[in-house]
């Protein structure tokens, strides 16, 4: 097969979505691999690297003419639409969801799309889970610094010195962002609330933490109420494939502390918070009624080193058994490559996107028996 690895060009990503040991692995299996110029240098990976590991080192029209399968970190934007040809494989993030415009780009063009964050294997999402380690983490990072006065912030100390109260932080999901982010703010010594539905994963964060967080049923009347004495609320809700739901209010925000921060690490999916809109690196913050929202796409994007090596351990795998016996058959035979598919010629096989928009729903089974893919 041929596999093409594009650059991103999301405004301040700098992930790369095969690094030169991937390439090898390729190519070692036989396939042909194409690296668009510069594509891994902003990390330290050269296109020479590329080239010695057995990479073609091409512009992006020539990457996307030829390639089978186009391999990504972040979901296309609009300026690369036109490079996609019919019955390509798309193996990247998409957040359809969250992006009406893509999904009917991907429908429209028969795009056999594959998504990371959508890829299920014994009740874990392996592609996803490493992006939101380190998502989770750097949320406690970022809200440290945004919550100071020279930001705009309430000029809370998360961490506070004796004699001074702890800054509050209120996690909403104790999922792998959840955990990731309580396990940061801990570390820095601030006092901390972490809210779920699921109770026994309530129990396992009381026992993981030997009590020294605050665990809440994640109930409208207990958001409310730990908001209101928080300095930074993390929203750390994944519906797989789905979009997030609004958890925090506009109306909401009067009862918070003027300068307080909401850090959205949902907003690939839509967001958790009803104020919330996706900003980048450059232009991070934004206030709504007093309150800071910090809601960066790509927050993984701002570690792009650590965040590619994570990611593409985790992805390697899938591709490889994609490249070795084509898409249909690798989705047949892995459930994991089979969770992950979102669109197959022209058919939406993922019901959370098909919800999120009212499309038509394909089962997936249905929709690869009745494609001709390899």
């Amino acid at each position: 097969m041929v596999i093409g690895c594009p650059k991103e060009i999301k405004v301040h990503e700098y992930r790369v979505g095969l690094t030169p040991s991937n390439v090898h692995e390729y190519t070692e299996s036989g396939h042909r691999v194409l690296i668009e110029h510069d594509a891994g240098s902003a990390i330290g990976f050269s296109d020479e690297e590329y080239h010695r590991n057995g990479a073609e080192i091409v512009d992006k029209t020539k990457l996307f003419k030829e390639s089978q399968m186009i391999i990504k970190v972040k979901e296309p934007i609009e300026s690369e639409y036109e490079y996609f040809r019919e019955g390509q494989i798309l193996f990247t993030y998409l957040h359809l969801a969250a992006d009406r415009k893509l999904t009917d780009m991907l429908l429209e063009k028969k795009i056999f799309s594959i998504a990371y964050e959508t890829i299920k294997s014994r009740g874990i999402l392996p592609c996803l889970a490493p992006m939101s380690s380190i998502a989770g983490r750097l949320a406690v990072l970022e809200s440290s610094k945004y919550i100071q006065k020279t930001f705009g912030g309430n000029g809370v100390l998360l961490s506070g010195i004796p004699g001074t109260p702890k800054g509050k932080i209120t996690i909403i999901g104790a999922g792998v962002v959840g955990l990731n982010a309580a396990q940061l703010a801990v570390g820095i010594g601030a006092d901390v609330t972490i809210l779920d539905i699921d109770t026994g994963r309530l129990a396992y964060v009381d026992q993981m933490f030997s009590m020294r967080i605050h665990t809440l049923y994640s109930s409208r009347a207990n958001i409310l109420a730990s908001i209101a004495d928080a300095d930074v609320v993390i929203g750390a809700v994944l519906i797989p494939g789905a979009k997030a739901p609004k958890l925090i209010k506009k109306t909401d925000l009067q009862l918070m502390k003027t300068g307080s921060i909401l850090t959205d690490v949902a907003i690939d999916q839509g967001g958790c918070f009803e104020t919330s809109k996706a900003t980048t690196h450059d232009n991070p913050v934004y206030d709504i009624d007093g309150i800071l929202h910090y809601c960066v796409a790509n927050m993984p994007g701002a570690v792009a080193k650590t965040a590619t090596l994570a990611l593409t351990d985790s992805t390697l795998s899938f591709g490889l058994m994609i490249a070795n016996i084509g898409a249909k058959e690798a989705a047949l035979k892995s459930m994991a490559i089979f969770e992950g598919v979102n669109t197959v010629n022209g058919k939406c096989t993922y019901k959370g996107v098909s919800q999120a928009f009212g499309i038509s729903y394909t089962e997936t089974k249905q929709a690869l028996e009745d494609t001709h893919f390899s």
